[in-house]
């Protein structure tokens, strides 16, 4: 811990963030890289304090306030900020909007929005009106409204938000990303990903069973089961779409010379949950009654402007093994990431996979080369370290994060847009254009030059 410490100290400015700027250079705005970023969060359940942990593990950066209405875990944050000989932060959630009164403060710069799903946009919309430099967990959105909203606001205020999807940066994407951008695939065609994850222990959970054995949600559940169940009662789509769709978004330039054009989704019935209430609770248990509108597994595809097919797949009611179900085909071969396996024309034997343990390592990405050893133990494989790291550096430049309000939108509006072509039998449903024209000038990032 300590020489992570001393390393984020000594970096300044020569980190993630900047790296993935697309017309910065390490050495611009030193000046700016010795003033502390000034961070509030709102929202420090076990995402928030995921945050929390990796940014106090920072320097260049004060935690000035918190926001949760559980006390609990507001006390929690300032024993873990304390500890770390940080000053003790201001603290708010005497109720729902106290938040407000965090966005009001003049020593707060940047704040990190991690709380449930149908906070997001409202939450993110008040702090870049506030004039605050947003980050904010996925889906960023649940309604076309809200997609609109987030950019809108961007528009209107020019405050930044950044979309938090850690998967982008985790370690074999990002050295597949690599290939992308060196041709080693070819001209791309077709993509697969997703959310494939057997959630129904979190989505099911009263405190007091044994883990996984529980059968409350809502006011009787506890963390996430509190709230993020009942979306499985209401909605029928990919409710949880950007883990799979903002690695393959960047792989394609979605938004900076191409674009999402039209979606198509389908549902299988739902059977899940209420076998797992059953199995757990048993047949006369109330949750048994519950109707869950969620069809178990979600398909969708998307075409894109530049040609490109996508299959996004959400699957959490189910038992399976965890995967993102990441594919990655282009005319001279592909990746899987179920088998880890690669084909490439001409470089490996026809008709027959490779480990791509070898190519993955031949391609990792340069971040991961150079702070790989410093992102191990941050959260989920690494990847935690680099998405704040990103955050931080935008931040204190003040420019455009790697992921932005147009990505924010356009990743969350599959919720919205397969929700409505599941109720319309499969109908298409034509993507808005959330960059109003602008992805056609709008240059990609280049995740591989940039970073040295």
């Amino acid at each position: 811990m300590d020489s992570r410490r001393n390393f984020i100290k000594k970096a300044g400015i020569i980190g993630a963030g900047m790296s993935l700027m697309p017309s910065f250079t390490f050495g611009m705005n030193e000046s700016n890289s010795k003033e502390k970023l000034k961070i509030g969060l709102i929202g420090v359940g076990l995402r928030g304090t995921n945050h929390l942990n990796n940014l106090l593990l920072r320097k260049d950066i004060e935690i000035n306030a918190i926001c949760d209405i559980d006390p609990k875990r507001t006390k929690l944050a300032v024993e873990l900020i304390t500890e770390k000989g940080y000053k003790k932060p201001l603290v708010f959630g005497k109720n729902e909007t106290d938040y407000k009164n965090l966005l009001g403060l003049d020593n707060v710069d940047a704040v990190i929005i991690s709380t449930p799903w149908l906070w997001h946009t409202r939450m993110a919309k008040d702090t870049m009106k506030a004039g605050k430099y947003t980050g904010l967990e996925v889906s960023a959105a649940n309604t076309m409204e809200e997609c609109w909203d987030l950019v809108n606001t961007h528009e209107e205020t020019g405050s930044h938000l950044m979309i938090l999807e850690n998967v982008n940066y985790r370690r074999d994407i990002m050295a597949v990303l690599n290939m992308v951008k060196q041709n080693v695939f070819g001209e791309l065609l077709h993509f697969r990903c997703g959310y494939q994850h057997d959630l129904r222990h979190v989505k099911f959970n009263d405190g007091i069973t044994p883990y996984g054995k529980g059968v409350e949600f809502g006011e009787k559940g506890i963390s996430e089961s509190v709230w993020r169940t009942q979306h499985s009662v209401l909605r029928n789509a990919d409710i949880y779409p950007t883990h799979g769709i903002g690695p393959v978004a960047a792989m394609l330039d979605i938004n900076r010379g191409n674009r999402f054009m039209s979606l198509t989704s389908t549902a299988t019935k739902a059977v899940g949950l209420h076998k797992f209430v059953v199995k757990n609770g048993g047949e006369n248990h109330p949750n048994a009654n519950v109707k869950f509108k969620l069809g178990d597994i979600i398909t969708s595809t998307i075409e894109t402007t530049n040609g490109e097919s996508i299959i996004v797949t959400h699957d959490t009611n189910s038992p399976r093994p965890y995967s993102l179900g990441f594919r990655v085909q282009g005319a001279n071969g592909l990746w899987e990431v179920d088998g880890n396996r690669i084909h490439i024309d001409g470089k490996t034997e026809p008709h027959k996979w490779d480990d791509a343990d070898n190519w993955l390592k031949k391609y990792d990405h340069p971040l991961w080369q150079k702070y790989g050893e410093l992102a191990n133990g941050a959260g989920h494989g690494g990847m935690d370290f680099f998405v704040i790291h990103a955050f931080v550096e935008s931040a204190k430049l003040k420019v455009a994060p790697p992921m932005d309000a147009y990505d924010a939108a356009a990743w969350s509006a599959v919720t919205p847009l397969s929700e409505a072509s599941i109720e319309n039998n499969g109908e298409p449903q034509d993507f808005p254009d959330f960059t109003r024209g602008n992805w056609v000038k709008r240059k990609p990032y280049n995740w591989i030059k940039n970073t040295y």
